[in-house]
């Protein structure tokens, strides 16, 4: 698919395709200085580290088998108890740090709270197998097509964990996985979404179909009013990236398009802050029917 250069100074920050305008595959990029450390890189490795209180915390509540290292500041002992007698119990190793700067280096990060884990990382789930371990009745789910920068992926875990999306949907060719900063900013609702590989678009859009899911298409301009429109009690809301949108043979296979109304004075919302309206919305009327 071809694809027309980014948008100009000013034009970067639009949360889906741009209706007619919409450019072709979406791969977002990210300002130098809001660029990932090696410690925050999404890659699919076996072990994840996190750092942050909810995040550490949550993590452990669900799944306490795959802490893999404990490192906490004295002043986190007294909170951090339950975590320190499974270490014991369980021949876990942990490390009281006295050095702040020590805790920032293991968590590349000023927002590590006194706390960084190891912990291994949980593989995402086949499209197959989530869909067979749905319940009956209203379900939301978010596809995400090139949305990438780490705080705006924790962020749309927080909300999605908030409003009970039942899982982020992956298109084939994503990179995207859960890193330290996305579950940070998550604070503790990484724990609460799966992540969920589809698969070729053409064979998981009939496959959504046919489990009774509608998809609707986010998009800047030229989509039905959000708030005037009915939802479906089955969605999938589809999220372009930042940058340039979602792809627009994307957009047109979907079964809605829809926009978020506005005064006009920015072009759009942030993706991650359209992701908060967009679930608002369906929780309220189709969620609640």
């Amino acid at each position: 698919m071809s694809r027309r250069p980014p948008p100009g100074p000013g034009r970067d920050t639009p949360w889906g395709a741009r209706g007619r305008d919409a450019a072709g595959p979406a791969r977002e990029s990210r300002p130098p200085r809001e660029r990932a450390s090696a410690a925050e890189l999404p890659a699919r490795s076996t072990e994840l580290r996190l750092y942050g209180m909810n995040a550490v915390c949550a993590a452990f509540a669900r799944r306490p088998q795959a802490l893999r290292k404990l490192y906490l500041a004295s002043g986190r002992i007294g909170q951090l108890q339950p975590l320190l007698k499974w270490c014991v119990a369980n021949r876990i190793g942990y490390r009281v740090v006295e050095d702040s700067d020590e805790l920032r280096r293991l968590a590349a990060s000023t927002h590590h709270e006194g706390v960084v884990a190891d912990v291994l990382r949980e593989p995402s789930l086949a499209l197959g197998d989530w869909l067979a371990a749905l319940p009956e009745g209203p379900c939301c789910a978010l596809w995400l097509d090139g949305v990438g920068n780490p705080h705006n992926l924790g962020a749309i875990l927080r909300s999605s964990a908030h409003f009970g999306v039942a899982g982020l949907l992956l298109p084939e060719a994503s990179t995207l996985a859960l890193s330290g900063a996305a579950a940070r900013v998550a604070e503790g609702g990484a724990e609460a979404v799966p992540l969920v590989d589809m698969g070729p678009p053409d064979e998981a859009i009939a496959t959504l179909r046919t489990a009774g899911f509608a998809l609707a298409a986010t998009v800047v301009r030229e989509g039905g009013d959000l708030f005037a429109t009915a939802l479906p009690r089955r969605l999938v809301y589809v999220l372009g990236a930042e940058g340039e949108g979602m792809g627009e043979a994307l957009a047109r296979a979907c079964d809605l398009r829809l926009s978020i109304p506005g005064t006009g004075k920015v072009e759009s919302l942030n993706v991650a802050a359209a992701t908060a309206v967009l679930l608002a919305q369906w929780a309220g009327r189709a969620g609640a029917g």
